[in-house]
Formats: C-alpha cells, structure tokens, sequence
C-alpha cells in the first residue's frame, strides 16, 4: 500500500506540503489542476510548475484526481468527440511527467452531494452531512447556493462554470436513461482505455456518491454487480476502479472488503474513509475508526492485504477537528489521525504475517 494525500495546490490549500511531509509514510500528492475548465486539455506548463513544486517536498505526483469528464461527453452528444479528444492529450501530457493513475466519474451534473457540510457530532468536531428528507425536498439550486458559495474554499466537484448552467443541464438529462449512460461511458473507455494503456497510465473510475439516483439523475457506478458490469465494458487491466469505502458504504448493502476481494487486480487507487448510516437513509462522515461508523475499516484493509495491494491509498473525507478553519472534509487534522490508523492496521498485518510465516 503506497499512501497518498489530496493536495489541491499552491495558493487553493490551507494544507501546505511541508505539513503533508510531517505525516509519516505519505509518499506523494493527489493533484490536479483546478483552474483548467472542464474539458479543456492541461497545459504542459503547469503540470510541470506542480511536478516541480512537489518533487521539492520529496513527493511524487502519480496519482491525479480528477481529470474530469465533459458533460457533452455524459450525454452523447455529437461534441463529444472533441471533448476526449483534449481528454487524450491530457492523458499523454500526464504521462510525460510520470503519472500512473487518473481518478475520474461518470456522475451527471454533481459530483459528490450533501446536505450540511459542518453537521456536529457527539464530540463536538463537525463531518459532512446528507439527509435524506431534505434532498427530496430541497431544490437543486438551493442546494447550489448551500455548498458551492464558500468564499475561502473552491469545492470539488461543483466547479463554477459548470453549475451556471443547471437548469439546461437537468433539461438534457431529462430523458437520458441509466441505459444511455452505460452507452455513453462504454464508447468514452473506448476511446481512451487504448491511449491509457499506450502510455501505461491506469483510469480508476470514482463509484457515484451517494450510490443511488439523486434529483432523478441517473447513476450507475453505485455496487457490485455495476462494478462487474463496468469492468466488463473494456476488459483491460488499464480499465479499473478507484474503490471507495465512503461512498460505496452508504449503502448499507454494500461489502466493500468482499468488493476489495473479488476486483483486487483492477483496483490502483483505494479511499478509505468510514460513515455512519442511519436507519432512515442519513448518513455522516466520522473518524476513520471502525467502530466510529458503519463500515468495517479493518476488514477493508484486511482485504487489501491478503491480496498484496500495492496501489495507491488516501484518507478521504475527514472531521474537521480542534477548530480547524478548512475546505469541507479536507482538513489536515482527521485524515493525518486518518493514516495514522490505517498504517496501525496495516503494520500490525505484517507483523501477523511474518510470526505465521
């Protein structure tokens, strides 16, 4: 397992690399390159501006996340076909640095979605929200206005230039089918898988979060038999699955360490975060603790091991704790205490491996 942190850049991070250092086995940053609209290609210029500036720090930059997908590209429209045109270049300009996996959705409209983004716990630290009675009510531009106007902190995934166009955006969706979309995602790995195994780059697809339909959208990457279907699409190793335990584990139907098992070969870039899931649908982000939630932290990180993972691993969304002004689920506190507990599992398998051995 090779630990990664999410690292949103010079000057857009409260977080700074020489804090990241100071947390022990972080090997490199997860990056990208926020400023650059949504299909453009990424300019050689400034990837090689945050190549140098993390090899500073000693850190590697093979994980991006996210390269993200134009909406044309969801849709099937007839401009798709210039939008992965720039995705490809993006891909080769990102393998001239060295990068080896490329995080990515397929989630229309929104990416990741919540309700309060400082709801408190017990302890009195504060974890990102969603409420299922308030998303059935709320409407899309409301919920807009809640998350995307953050004054000190860009929000990934809810990129500006993207949601000025909402209302036309749910008007092309409106009758776009689950069916659709396994189409249009089949014919965009196509199209790249073969660009990503040319330059030895792995595409980890990011599952939908939350794993169901939110304003009648349609989502796909939601649970096992998906995954299967996914990997099936373009069956090539190049092809596979950024696993992540926080979004697959609000389900409560979801195994996520049986999923580390069946799809080990096909995994590059695991998060590993815990939620707590309640019994009318709400779930909230907690410490990384398994008892602290509802999924089962170790028995993910058990899986991993007895498979011999040696991709790449981040904590994901954290508590914001001990006061900590940050961008919502990105603070340093909880996803350093984050590692800190999965190296704790982790070393304490290969201890149990080598006295069995």
């Amino acid at each position: 397992m090779r630990m990664v942190f999410r690292w949103f850049g010079e000057g857009n991070d409260h977080v700074s690399l020489d804090q990241i250092k100071q947390i022990p086995g972080v090997e490199g940053i997860v990056w990208a390159l926020h400023d650059v609209p949504v299909g453009e290609e990424w300019p050689m210029d400034k990837i090689i501006e945050v190549k140098n500036h993390a090899e500073h720090y000693g850190f590697n930059i093979d994980v991006v996340e996210s390269v993200n997908v134009h909406e044309d590209i969801k849709l099937g429209l007839p401009t798709r076909d210039q939008y992965i045109e720039n995705y490809k270049k993006t891909i080769e300009n990102l393998a001239s640095v060295g990068v080896k996996v490329i995080c990515y959705n397929f989630m229309p409209v929104f990416d990741w979605i919540r309700t309060d983004l400082y709801k408190e716990l017990e302890d009195g630290s504060t974890a990102l929200f969603y409420e299922k009675a308030k998303l059935e009510q709320i409407d899309p531009m409301e919920l807009v206005h809640q998350i995307a106007d953050n004054p000190k902190f860009t929000i990934p995934g809810w990129e500006p230039e993207r949601l000025a166009y909402l209302s036309q955006l749910f008007e092309a969706y409106k009758h776009v089918t689950e069916e659709d979309l396994w189409n249009n995602l089949h014919y965009f790995l196509e199209q790249i898988i073969p660009v990503a195994e040319a330059n030895y780059i792995r595409m980890a697809i990011h599952p939908d979060d939350p794993p169901w339909s939110v304003f009648g959208l349609p989502r796909i990457i939601t649970n096992r038999e998906n995954i299967r279907r996914l990997l099936k699409l373009v069956d090539n190793p190049y092809h596979g699955v950024t696993l992540c335990s926080g979004s697959l584990g609000a389900n409560p139907n979801n195994n996520i360490a049986e999923m580390v098992r069946e799809f080990a070969d096909r995994i590059p870039f695991a998060h590993i975060r815990n939620v707590r899931v309640y019994d009318n649908g709400d779930f909230i982000e907690t410490s990384h603790r398994t008892r602290d939630g509802s999924v089962d932290i170790y028995d993910i990180v058990k899986a991993y091991h007895e498979n011999g993972f040696t991709g790449y691993a981040r904590p994901d969304h954290g508590r914001h704790i001990w006061n900590e002004e940050c961008r919502p689920g990105y603070g340093l506190y909880d996803r350093a205490l984050g590692i800190m507990y999965l190296w704790g599992i982790w070393d304490t398998l290969e201890r149990l491996q080598k006295e069995r051995a």
